[in-house]
């Protein structure tokens, strides 16, 4: 994981983005937030299991259902399936070592 901070590149409403193998940050101040870096560590886990394009193939149509379903950009984005895990787990510092392989299953 090689973590940059360049906020332009981070979308507006983001603290950050993670395109395999980069995290791109917003702030300066992130890089020594470890929830969010957490965050970040948990997509790079998921991006790896989904060889990277599917990831980014999954992602996008899982969220245009999303959108579909609750008519909100920001309600959709949160239900992702690799979102809802990588929120609820972003505390947990040992989660991305303790993972089961494909464990976003299941939050879909």
């Amino acid at each position: 994981m090689f973590v940059f901070v360049i906020k332009y590149l981070t979308p507006k409403g983001f603290r950050g983005l993670t395109l395999y193998p980069f995290v791109f940050l917003k702030d300066k101040s992130d890089k020594e937030n470890v929830v969010l870096l957490n965050h970040e560590r948990i997509h790079i886990r998921q991006q790896i299991e989904l060889l990277v394009v599917p990831f980014y193939v999954w992602y996008s149509l899982e969220y245009l259902v999303r959108l579909i379903q609750f008519n909100d950009r920001n309600l959709a984005y949160r239900n992702i399936s690799f979102e809802r895990e990588a929120y609820q787990n972003e505390k947990n510092l040992h989660y991305v070592k303790q993972r089961s392989f494909w464990r976003f299953m299941n939050y879909l």
